[in-house]
């Protein structure tokens, strides 16, 4: 059901003032709307800062089209959910693999790779030396700056991901080609982002620094609270569930597990509630694993990691139904369904691969020992997914409990992929 959070002007004017104390914007700028309009992010982000500074704001209907609609809308500002950023990524990478020409293959993904060494020793401070430096001059000559302009992407000089978390491969890739994306943090209870990294201050893996006017510290149990003038004045009509969030002091409990580091660097570690306990009582985050996967293949279209009170981690994998098509052609399978797709054996060794790449990147507890490959897609606002692509675990864990139990039989079926 509805939150019902209340929000004052006073909280939107304060949130628009922290935003512009980090990147300036101005009627020369301009965005686009594809978010639905109840969510806190797409108002701020497009309709309030549409209103306090007069840039352009550009309209897309349905959230799916969002990336076909950037070439027209060309914008200079943009928020993306991490969903958004990934099959962005996917869809290049897809594209990549596709192309028959190996000459121009080899020569875009030199200039990739080329961008992300670049991207990397800008964020760490380092100088690019005069080797990297031309080197990176000519593959955006040759390829970077025309990807930009194919994805409509060249005018960026702001984005941000938020709403949930997105795998720091994938904000390393776009600062890699050029378009910087940086991670924020917030809620509707914030108005909006709380924390945010900017072009004065960035820390991949991060969420960044609280904003203008914004505390943030750390309950006893690493729960993050946050305080300011974006607080909400509360839930409406409801003073019980108001007093559980913000306490006699007006800290916002945000039910987020965090850490901040010495230079005061927020980082999430996971929803409070959404922590996965295994039987013999380690913590685990389920997002952290899902990157893992996610960054390991473009294939992977979403993932749901399954673990808490059981022995070990399991997974249920949602192929990507744009890179899924790319592969049906290569395959010879162009008109194959996600159902034919799910049970080909090299979807499966592709996949299965996958999951051996991102399981490198976790520690063997965290690790998925087993998955399998779901036959449907996951519409936004679906059983699966919300409006803004973020999971509904709890639906899932219900509507697919047969499925994951067969995870976890003595003997797998054969529709389980068993990494042993």
């Amino acid at each position: 059901p509805p939150k019902g959070v209340e929000i004052t002007h006073d909280n939107v004017r304060a949130e628009i003032e922290a935003i512009l104390d980090t990147v300036r914007i101005d009627e020369n700028d301009g965005t686009a709307s594809y978010l639905p309009t109840a969510h806190i992010a797409d108002r701020v982000a497009s309709h309030y800062l549409n209103l306090a500074t007069g840039m352009r704001l550009t309209l897309v209907a349905d959230p799916r089209t969002i990336a076909a609609a950037l070439p027209d809308a060309r914008p200079s500002v943009f928020f993306g959910v991490p969903r958004v950023w990934q099959k962005i990524k996917a869809g290049i990478e897809a594209k990549l693999a596709a192309e028959s020409d190996d000459r121009k293959r080899k020569i875009a993904l030199w200039a990739v790779g080329v961008g992300r060494e670049a991207a990397r020793r800008n964020l760490a401070g380092q100088s690019l030396g005069l080797g990297l430096t031309v080197k990176h001059r000519l593959a955006d000559k040759l390829v970077l700056s025309k990807l930009r302009h194919a994805l409509g992407m060249d005018r960026i000089r702001w984005a941000a991901s938020g709403a949930a978390a997105i795998p720091v491969d994938t904000l390393e890739f776009f600062f890699g080609v050029g378009v910087p994306v940086y991670e924020v943090w917030g809620m509707s209870e914030t108005t909006g982002a709380a924390t945010a990294n900017h072009p004065g201050g960035v820390k991949l893996g991060t969420v960044g620094k609280p904003y203008l006017g914004v505390e943030c510290k750390l309950a006893e149990d690493g729960e993050l609270l946050c305080r300011g003038p974006i607080v909400m004045r509360g839930y409406r009509k409801d003073p019980e569930k108001t007093a559980d969030t913000i306490d006699a002091d007006g800290w916002v409990h945000t039910g987020d597990i965090a850490t901040i580091d010495d230079e005061g660097y927020v980082k999430i570690v996971d929803r409070k509630k959404e922590l996965i306990i295994n039987e013999a009582g380690k913590n685990m985050s389920p997002s952290n694993i899902e990157n893992a996967m996610k960054a390991a293949s473009p294939l992977i279209g979403q993932v749901v990691a399954i673990g808490d009170g059981r022995p070990y981690v399991t997974g249920l994998i949602v192929l990507d139904p744009d890179v899924g098509a790319v592969y049906a052609e290569k395959l010879g399978l162009a008109a194959a369904t996600l159902a034919v797709l799910a049970e080909h054996a090299a979807i499966r060794d592709a996949i299965t691969e996958a999951v051996r790449a991102g399981n490198k990147l976790l520690s063997r507890v965290e690790q998925i020992k087993r998955f399998r490959i779901l036959s449907d897609a996951w519409e936004p606002g679906g059983d699966e997914l919300t409006p803004t692509l973020k999971l509904k675990r709890r639906p899932i864990a219900t509507k697919y409990a047969p499925e994951i139990e067969q995870l976890y039989e003595k003997t797998p079926a054969p529709n389980v992929i068993d990494l042993g």
